[in-house]
């Protein structure tokens, strides 16, 4: 009996020793599965980035990506309307002039009554063989069509092709100053038609705000939107659409549900009703005359048929639209003070080490100007000032845009955008003395990365949206949001700089100057169609996907392409980017900016209580609480170590002494 029980004990020993061995190689075989899983997870992320760098560099996302600092494009006043000079055409030079034009990738999208205009402006010019038209690196207004003869056109010597009659060169110069970028030559006798920018600029601007005067009246006589305010209908002009419509097409059906409202700009309808059981015409109607109104307030089905009688253009709006875009709050702008510091206590702060050893430090170069860092000799505290040459100023006829620059950073006072602590001049240069952001640009910090993960970017376009909630609210609007102009504090929160661009604005206003950064500019500053916070918001929307990418959504080397590739509002978005991005982009860069996030009845709340930002505490990141997770991208150092070097520029400007600085 002992025999057996010890044969049982044995056996069972060998059974659970046998056990333990399979439970061991089951935990071995578990963590081999996890090491493969993690592998297969690491292995599509890298497939997933090599697809989209495959696809972007054929034709899914665009292949040009933005290595340098834009250029930023100053408003230039317009001419005067009166002084507009138009030139009678014959039949075939109009219409050669209109197939040009009609070809031409940027100036396609011009209308019927803008082509019009395009074909009265433009003036003849007769060249000889050997003329230099264009210069290469020589700035330009002009942009030209070729009516007969031939030209030649080289870059650095180089021949790039033959223009010939039909042809269309110089075209980026009559949206903005900008240098030439190759050079045309007349090899035989040619004869141009050309128009300048400002004359250009006029037409196409008085056109639109006409067009807007007069939808404005349209509107006013429409008995459902009696009740509402300039603002308001200001708005619902933002959010129309423009739909055209066939001969004989019905536009809407009697007896069918109705969610739309009609304005008619061109052409007639015809408003049709049965009647003992017969199709009876109750009347015609045309430019100006509005249908559907009642439909935007409530449920009703409509009670007459209306048929476009020949092609008819009309403004729609449907109650979905109209219903997201009032009321909207009209919000008035307070005042606030300056300080006391004084221009001879500030010093210079020298680098300390590398080439520049010595020199005085530069934070940044722009087309405006240096930012160069000082201290006081008193309390050693850093601040970055602003120095701009007046003759500068006054070339480029920025004296307006200098001074209200200076006032509302002086009014402004938001955690997030940068303080100005004073403001000076001298004979030479405006000062203008600034916070001093020690964790560098949010360029640099991109361009040292690649692209931020996702939380550092809701964490920076938060910070975005609070300064822009802030500006709006005091009626100010920005219109230069780019990485170039967002800083890091020593916390890792960004602070809004450069406020060259920004512009009062009443609610309900629009303004037609065309500035900005041409990659972040939205479609209606391009097309002259004025603009107003919408601008804002489109930005808003570059600037995530910049944030995301790397690379702005709308990019090229070419300006005039950019300016294409935003007309046409394809977005293409790469494996990697998270659908809550992808929904935030999309509805920020819409083409209509009354449908933009942010610009609709909830205003600004709308972007805040996106998804994208579910895990942002806004009162929280207000009062400063949020753990910012751009400060892993601060670096630790000399106070400068965060920004890129620049050498020291020697050169004095010219004295300028208009006056027209009084004020600082």
């Amino acid at each position: 009996m002992e025999a057996q029980l010890e044969e049982l004990r044995r056996r069972l020993e060998e059974q659970c020793d046998v056990t333990r061995k399979l439970q061991e190689a089951n935990q071995e075989l578990e963590q081999q599965i996890k090491d493969k899983d993690k592998q297969l997870q690491d292995l599509q992320s890298r497939y997933d980035e090599l697809e989209y760098r495959s696809e972007r560099s054929s034709v899914e996302v665009p292949a040009d990506v933005r290595k340098s600092r834009a250029p930023v494009l100053a408003p230039e006043p317009l001419a005067d309307l009166a002084e507009i000079r138009r030139v009678k055409k014959t039949p075939s030079e109009a219409e050669q002039i209109r197939r040009a034009v009609q070809k031409n990738d940027f100036l396609s999208r011009l209308d019927e009554e803008q082509l019009n205009m395009m074909v009265e402006l433009v003036e003849a010019l007769d060249r000889c063989p050997g003329d230099h038209i264009i210069q290469e690196g020589t700035e330009g207004d002009s942009m030209y069509i070729v009516a007969a003869g031939e030209l030649k056109v080289t870059q650095a010597g180089h021949d790039l092709r033959t223009l010939s009659s039909g042809d269309v060169f110089g075209e980026l110069a009559i949206l903005y100053n900008c240098k030439r970028t190759a050079s045309v030559k007349a090899v035989s006798a040619v004869r141009l038609w050309s128009i300048q920018r400002q004359k250009y600029r006029t037409i196409m601007t008085n056109k639109s705000k006409r067009k807007r005067e007069q939808l404005m009246g349209f509107l006013k006589t429409a008995r459902t939107l009696k009740a509402l305010n300039d603002l308001q209908i200001s708005k619902i002009i933002d959010s129309m659409e423009e739909v055209k419509f066939d001969k004989s097409e019905v536009i809407v059906r009697e007896g069918a549900e109705g969610n739309t409202f009609y304005i008619i700009l061109e052409g007639e309808v015809l408003v049709t009703k049965w009647i003992n059981n017969q199709q009876k015409t109750i009347r015609k109607m045309g430019q100006g005359e509005h249908f559907g109104e009642l439909a935007l307030i409530r449920e009703v089905l409509r009670t007459a048929t209306c048929t476009a009688v020949g092609p008819v253009t009309c403004f729609c709006i449907d109650k979905e639209v109209f219903e997201e875009t009032i009321p909207i709050e009209n919000l008035e702008l307070h005042d606030d003070s300056s300080s006391s510091l004084r221009l001879k206590e500030l010093v210079p702060v020298y680098y300390q080490e590398g080439r520049y050893q010595g020199d005085p430090v530069t934070l940044g170069v722009g087309g405006f100007g240096r930012v160069e860092l000082v201290t006081t000799g008193n309390h050693g505290k850093y601040y970055a000032v602003k120095k701009v040459s007046k003759k500068y100023i006054v070339a480029k006829r920025q004296e307006a845009h200098m001074l209200f620059e200076k006032k509302i950073l002086q009014l402004i006072q938001c955690d997030f955008i940068v303080k100005m602590h004073a403001a000076f001049k001298d004979s030479r240069y405006i000062y203008m003395v600034m916070e001093f952001c020690q964790g560098g640009e949010i360029w640099t910090k991109l361009k040292e990365v690649g692209r931020f993960d996702e939380p550092v970017a809701v964490f920076v376009t938060a910070c975005v949206v609070e300064a822009f909630a802030y500006l709006h609210k005091k009626s100010i609007m920005y219109r230069d949001l780019k990485p170039e102009n967002l800083l890091l504090d020593t916390r890792g929160y960004i602070k809004l700089v450069d406020f060259g661009f920004a512009k009062e604005l009443t609610r309900g206003a629009k303004t037609y100057s065309f500035c900005g950064t041409p990659e972040y500019m939205a479609p209606e500053i391009i097309q002259n169609q004025g603009h107003d916070y919408a601008a804002d918001f489109w930005s808003l929307g570059v600037l995530v996907y910049e944030l995301l990418m790397g690379s702005p959504p709308f990019s090229s080397s070419e300006p005039q392409k950019i300016y294409s590739k935003i007309l046409d509002g394809v977005l293409k978005y790469p494996p990697f980017m998270s659908e809550a991005a992808r929904s935030l982009i999309s509805k920020l860069c819409r083409p209509r900016p009354g449908q933009r996030l942010g610009n609709t009845k909830n205003g600004i709340k709308d972007v805040r209580n996106h998804r994208w930002f579910s895990m942002v505490n806004w009162h929280k990141l207000r009062l400063g609480q949020m753990e910012a997770p751009t400060i892993r991208l601060i670096r630790k150092g000399p106070c400068y170590i965060n920004f890129d070097r620049f050498p020291h520029d020697k050169t004095q400007a010219e004295e300028e002494l208009s006056g027209w600085d009084k004020d600082f």
